[in-house]
């Protein structure tokens, strides 16, 4: 496969990420993978984190995009979560323009916070063919209780995802953001695309009964798998992951 970096300015954010080009040519589908939030927790070494996802549907077929959304990683900004939208609708328009991609096939996987910012793009953009989400929130209600420490605009900061003292310019505003992507008010939307939610029985941050919530009330073609025994960090179960690959590879 082929590896190449790219930095995309969007809002004047340099955003950072890489595409992952499988070594045929042609008319090939497009993945889009979507980080959740960070932690701040110290990485595992033995993790191979996204890079290692992409390059597993690469080798599948693939053109395969990771980037990291603003505040985070090599990426530019303060994390804040319209600016992530707008921020993946540059991704999803990088990869609308890329030579080797087919235009009707342009996929996105979303991991947990990335996975809210998947399904409001999705249903805001036709240009999303497919989507799978990961161990997705129904809504962010009890995260953004002022009595998450955790949750909290100095936490972020102390985690680097917040790097601006200004920022953000209003608190009301950036606690909003959360609120607009809910994605229990965007998933019926995204139909007559196709939708396939994943969920791990024992996620202790995403409780097994949002993700029956987000499939109730999204639309035909849609579909939901609990994997057994799986946490929060789907992208670590192979079991969810082969789940994902052959549902994406089907006609």
């Amino acid at each position: 496969m082929k590896r190449e970096p790219f930095t995309l300015q969007v809002e004047e954010i340099p955003i950072a990420g890489e595409l992952l080009r499988p070594e045929d040519g042609g008319s090939l589908p497009a993945l889009c993978i979507c980080h959740g939030i960070p932690s701040g927790k110290p990485a595992d070494p033995d993790d191979g984190g996204y890079p290692h996802l992409a390059e597993r549907f690469c080798s599948a077929g693939f053109v395969t995009a990771i980037f990291n959304f603003r505040g985070t990683g090599s990426s530019g900004g303060n994390f804040d979560m319209m600016g992530w939208v707008r921020d993946l609708e540059a991704i999803i328009e990088f990869l609308h323009k890329t030579p080797e991609v087919d235009n009707s096939r342009i996929y996105l996987m979303g991991f947990s916070g990335g996975a809210a910012i998947s399904a409001y793009a999705a249903a805001h953009s036709q240009r999303v063919a497919r989507l799978v989400l990961c161990a997705c929130p129904a809504e962010f209600r009890k995260f953004t209780s002022p009595h998450r420490e955790d949750f909290s605009i100095e936490h972020f900061r102390q985690i680097g995802l917040i790097r601006d003292r200004d920022f953000p310019g209003s608190v009301d505003e950036w606690l909003n953001s959360f609120r607009e992507v809910n994605p229990i008010r965007w998933i019926d939307r995204i139909a007559p695309r196709p939708l396939l939610i994943l969920q791990g029985e024992n996620d202790d941050l995403v409780e097994v009964e949002q993700a029956w919530r987000l499939y109730e009330k999204a639309q035909e073609p849609r579909e939901i798998v609990i994997i057994e025994g799986a946490g929060h960090r789907l992208r670590l179960s192979d079991k969810a992951m082969a789940i994902a690959l052959e549902w994406l590879l089907k006609p």
